[in-house]
């Protein structure tokens, strides 16, 4: 349900809907069952600054798609809620959570929690009277954008690592230094996924994707000239387009030198069958995400594409846990 959201999330960025709900009430909102029900959200909506700086020609059928879009991903985010926190209730006061699991949950659930209220922090961001630029676009904070997207990680990474915790225990994996260090470069593959993951919702937040669509250049340089243009100089990294577009290559890229130098490892050390395996299907996600993340570019966006390439970044973490999770046990 989690990578349904995810995928929910970044089709209603992709579609530019995430504006069209101008309120969030905490229980939910009832959708308009009539037509002056939908001229009155519609009203709302032409009060805000996406549709008097970008959409004041919307139609009401375009503005029903949109409101839509972003009602179904606010939707599954509370059915996410309720599907975790019903039966996790009636489980605790069952007894039946051992004091680990109770203090997994309650993070889980905190997160939970979080991550709806910081949906609507976002979305706030693009509904502020701050765009006066005569360039400037209508869009959510791309700080709060990246934020959403990586506390959702961090909330799928949990329920992930819990479920192999408690489906799927790690075999023991006798010690060595090289196993240390193969750990160790394993680590460092799930750290550069998930920064890589993160930069990637900059891109989104920027609609850097559509600034530079050649690759392997940009362009026709291998570094822009307007990758440094603002100032002060560190707030390219994050405020820049060209920047961050240049940055999550160099990321997207890193990542897949470093998950093929331990591939490539691998077949030099001893390791159980499921760390075989985890390795290779690390290996297999991280070529397909690479190859989906160009093509993407190159074809100049399109939402399909730019959806399985967000996808393709939870299918690459989730290699990347079940890789770290299997080499958990090393006992000397």
């Amino acid at each position: 349900m989690v990578i349904g959201a995810v995928l929910l999330g970044g089709v209603t960025r992709l579609t530019e809907s995430g504006l069209s709900m101008v309120t969030w009430k905490l229980f939910g909102e009832q959708p308009p069952l009539s037509r002056s029900d939908w001229e009155v959200e519609f009203q709302r909506y032409k009060e805000y600054p996406e549709f008097k700086l970008k959409n004041s020609s919307i139609t009401m059928d375009e503005f029903q798609r949109i409101w839509w879009m972003e009602y179904g991903h606010r939707t599954w985010g509370r059915l996410i809620g309720a599907a975790f926190y019903i039966p996790a209730t009636v489980f605790w006061f069952k007894g039946w959570f051992t004091r680990a699991m109770k203090i997994r949950v309650g993070a889980m659930g905190a997160l939970l929690a979080f991550q709806g209220l910081l949906g609507w922090y976002m979305v706030k961001s693009g509904l502020e009277n701050r765009f006066d630029g005569p360039s400037d676009v209508p869009r959510v904070s791309q700080y709060r954008l990246a934020t959403h997207l990586g506390a959702a990680f961090v909330l799928y990474s949990l329920l992930f690592w819990n479920t192999l915790a408690t489906l799927l225990p790690p075999e023991p994996v006798k010690f060595t230094l090289q196993l240390v260090r193969f750990r160790g470069m394993a680590m460092g593959c799930k750290t550069l996924v998930f920064l890589t993951a993160i930069s990637g919702a900059f891109v989104a937040g920027l609609d850097a994707g559509l600034v530079y669509n050649s690759f392997p250049k940009m362009g026709d340089d291998w570094i822009p000239e307007d990758i440094m243009t603002l100032k002060p100089l560190i707030s390219n990294f994050t405020e820049n387009s060209t920047t961050v577009q240049f940055n999550h290559r160099i990321l997207g890229m890193t990542t897949l030198s470093a998950v093929l130098g331990v591939w490539v490892l691998s077949r030099r050390l001893p390791l159980p069958r499921r760390v075989h395996h985890a390795v290779n299907l690390m290996a297999v996600a991280v070529i397909l995400q690479v190859c989906l993340g160009i093509t993407t570019l190159l074809q100049h966006v399109p939402t399909s594409l730019a959806a399985c390439h967000q996808s393709g970044s939870l299918f690459l973490l989730s290699a990347a846990l079940w890789l770290s999770h299997e080499l958990k046990r090393m006992p000397k």
